[in-house]
């Protein structure tokens, strides 16, 4: 399963982009958008996606 980015939430800080370890959060037209086709929800790499962790808004990352 992959995560989503809602982009009308996301306020593009960026803090989640440096955080994924398959490298699958990209800018994408002024906010960032995860690529569901690489995103492992950081399995095996961390207990919990670290993107969630690292955004502070509700509900902006999202199951794809």
């Amino acid at each position: 399963m992959a995560l989503a980015i809602v982009r009308s939430i996301c306020t593009a800080c960026g803090d989640c982009e440096p955080l994924c370890p398959t490298k699958s959060i990209k800018p994408f037209k002024g906010v960032y958008k995860i690529e569901a086709e690489t995103c492992t929800e950081c399995e095996g790499e961390s207990d919990s996606p670290q993107c969630l962790a690292a955004c502070m808004e509700d509900d902006c990352i999202v199951p794809a």
